[in-house]
């Protein structure tokens, strides 16, 4: 059995993305590594992107089909799917790529220093602007230096630093081992978005020891994954933001006993809130209809919503 599984969601509408992604895989100078990619009923199935790729490289990919799940579910699936002999997980995103030393580099740091969850930096176009590497954490952070070359760091506290801005993790560039793969799990239900934040911080929460690389692990797709896509003006876009005020609301139960992630995420909160009425004000501007039916079910689980919505009604008055 293989050393390392890679875990990657697929739903694509256009071909190569895929092959794209699992090129750079077989490219890594590390080569102990097995392949789950979980066809998340995709509507370009996975298997024609495999096509090309020799018979070892093919060998070593498995594909799970399952009915739409949204990435959480995908992730959850392969994650379920990795063999009990396997050390550690890397996932990457379907529409993203791998430097060639990504997993080398991951194996040799998660080794070294007796860790179990490792994040590289990643990098991207300059619509990728709000994305920042690891290297940049020492300037604002306090940090303890592992290794120089390549530049490895960890940070005490680190739920802390990540809960002012998260922008420096991605899970392209995340690897994670035992018993992290047999325990963490996805939110599925969070389909649209913050899935994401909540895995990290429990990962982060239930780690042996995090190890963060300066070195850029993977690039940024150009949004090709049709995971993402939502604007402000989609319709989409009130749901996306419950489910982050959903995804940050739990997360404020975790951290319970820390006021500095608690401050964090109660200001993420209330720009949830404000973004999500502020797109309904668009609707109406535009002479749609707010969409009552997901705002009762927001305000029923967070009454504060109310609050917001007499804030910015008075704020805009006062102009």
């Amino acid at each position: 059995m293989a050393k390392l599984t890679v875990v990657i969601p697929f739903y694509q509408k256009d071909q190569g993305i895929l092959r794209r992604a699992l090129t750079s895989i077989f490219s890594q100078n590390f080569k102990d590594f097995d392949v789950i990619v979980v066809d998340d009923e995709s509507p370009y199935p996975a298997d024609g992107d495999i096509i090309g790729f020799s018979e070892e490289e093919r060998a070593r990919v498995r594909i799970v089909r399952q009915e739409n799940a949204g990435p959480g579910g995908a992730r959850n699936t392969g994650l379920d799917n990795v063999p009990i002999e396997t050390e550690y997980v890397a996932f990457l995103d379907s529409d993203d790529t791998w430097a060639p030393d990504h997993l080398a580099e991951a194996v040799r740091a998660m080794s070294q220093f007796d860790a179990n969850c490792y994040f590289a930096s990643i990098t991207g176009s300059d619509a990728f602007y709000y994305h920042f590497g690891v290297a940049d954490l020492e300037k604002t952070e306090s940090v303890i230096r592992l290794s120089n070359d390549p530049l490895l760091i960890e940070i005490p506290g680190l739920t802390q630093v990540m809960l002012k801005n998260w922008s420096f993790l991605h899970l392209s560039a995340m690897v994670i081992g035992r018993p992290l793969i047999e325990r963490i799990r996805f939110d599925a239900a969070l389909r649209l978005a913050a899935e994401d934040v909540l895995f990290f911080c429990d990962c982060v929460l239930g780690a042996r020891r995090i190890v963060l690389s300066a070195s850029a692990g993977a690039v940024r797709g150009e949004g090709l994954n049709i995971f993402h896509g939502v604007d402000n003006d989609s319709p989409q876009f009130l749901h996306q933001q419950f489910n982050t005020w959903v995804a940050l609301d739990r997360l404020e139960q975790r951290f319970a006993e820390r006021p500095a992630e608690i401050a964090s995420l109660r200001s993420y909160k209330q720009t949830a809130r404000r973004q999500a009425l502020w797109s309904q004000a668009r609707r109406v501007r535009h002479r749609k209809l707010p969409q009552f039916d997901m705002l009762a079910r927001w305000a029923v689980r967070d009454p504060k919503l109310f609050t917001s919505v007499f804030e910015l009604a008075a704020g805009k008055f006062s102009r």
